[in-house]
C-alpha cells in the first residue's frame, strides 16, 4: 500500500528500509524522501515505521541488542 503518494513510498519500502538498518524517522526520510513534501502521510509513515521496528525487535536473535 502506498504510504507517501508524493514520493511513491510503500509500506513494503518502509519495512525493507528497516530490515536494511533504518532505526529513526529521520533516517527513513533521508533514504526514501517519505513525508518531505506535503507531510500528509507522516502519521501513517511513523506508524508503519514503528510496526516494522517492533517486528525486527521481536524477531531479533537472542543476545542481539537492537539500537533504537
Amino acid at each position: 500500500m502506498y504510504i507517501c503518494l508524493c514520493n511513491a513510498v510503500t509500506d513494503h519500502d518502509i519495512r525493507r528500509e528497516v530490515a536494511d538498518g533504518v532505526r529513526s524517522f529521520a533516517e527513513l526520510q533521508a533514504r526514501t524522501g517519505c513525508s518531505d513534501c506535503c507531510g500528509c502521510c507522516e502519521p501513517e509513515a511513523r506508524a508503519c515505521l514503528q510496526q516494522a521496528l517492533e517486528h525486527v525487535e521481536s524477531t531479533a536473535l537472542p543476545g542481539f541488542v537492537a539500537v533504537a
